[in-house]
């Protein structure tokens, strides 16, 4: 039985609302051909716990968020909220959504471009997935300079360079906020590409970074792997997700028994939702 029109797993921040909308990987898969095939560009977010601590503070994260066509739930204490919520969905990190886009891009004959990160980790990682799947056709590899604002005048000239490249689906490797700020500039300027916020997905295929291994990850343990690797920048992040859980384990029980409201909070894809403006006044 279609799940698409059941209620969807919702946070609300004052007057966005923020919905998961990709319930399983068919679905995201489904979705993501359909709009490939058109030629119709999208951008994707992947939900966490941390960006639900920079969406309540930053309202610039919060507009771009709203903007999203397609969000999905990145971690597992988003999956474990929305199991509370009695509206359940699928664990789609987007680390894990590299390596089928490109195989779907490659299938469907759509150049790939690589925005982020270093130099170094866009060419090996090309390499790698050139290897792993024939046909694919990669348009273009731009890496930023540090303070890079992705909504200022070089961010425009690169999203116009990606555009002239012939890209339809772009990997955004810059971490939050700057990548989905970035892809909602761009998903304006370049509405035929679609931009996909995946962080540190392609430093993990260049080898430049190694992921936890599939027995933590299965156990719902990469956070302590990573904590591990990285202490002094992962352990005030992660001392802020842990102390948002109470709060959003009550909200989510009260999704679960509460009736369904009319959507005051308009959302991803909600024909309500206005463009807002994003770009910050100063440089990151």
């Amino acid at each position: 039985m279609s799940r698409i029109n059941e209620p969807r797993m919702h946070f609300d921040f004052e007057d966005t609302r923020i919905e998961i909308t990709a319930l399983t990987r068919d679905h995201l898969m489904q979705t993501i051909a359909a709009r490939l095939s058109a030629q119709i560009g999208f951008a994707l977010a992947t939900i966490n716990l941390d960006h639900l601590v920079k969406l309540r503070k930053d309202p610039s994260f919060r507009a771009a968020y709203a903007q999203h066509e397609i969000v999905v739930a990145d971690g597992n204490p988003i999956v474990w909220l929305s199991r509370l919520a009695n509206r359940p969905v699928e664990l789609l990190p987007g680390s894990e959504l590299i390596e089928p886009l490109t195989r779907l891009a490659a299938e469907q004959g759509v150049p790939v471009a690589f925005f982020g990160s270093n130099a170094d980790v866009l060419e090996h990682a090309a390499a790698v997935l050139k290897q792993r799947h024939p046909g694919l056709k990669l348009a273009a590899r731009i890496a930023p300079p540090m303070g890079f604002d992705p909504c200022g005048p070089k961010a425009e000239r690169l999203i116009k360079e990606l555009a002239a490249s012939g890209a339809g689906l772009c990997f955004v490797a810059l971490g939050a906020p700057k990548q989905e700020e970035f892809a909602i500039f761009g998903r304006g300027l370049a509405p035929q590409i679609g931009f996909v916020s995946i962080g540190a997905g392609l430093d993990f295929i260049a080898g430049q970074q190694i992921r936890a291994p599939r027995i933590l990850r299965l156990l719902a343990l990469e956070w302590l792997w990573r904590l591990a690797l990285a202490p002094k920048r992962l352990a005030l992040r992660y001392f802020h997700c842990f102390t948002i859980l109470p709060v959003q384990a009550l909200r989510a029980w009260r999704l679960r028994t509460a009736p369904e409201q009319p959507d005051a909070h308009p959302g991803p894809n909600s024909a309500l939702a206005k463009p807002m403006n994003i770009h910050r006044e100063t440089e990151r």
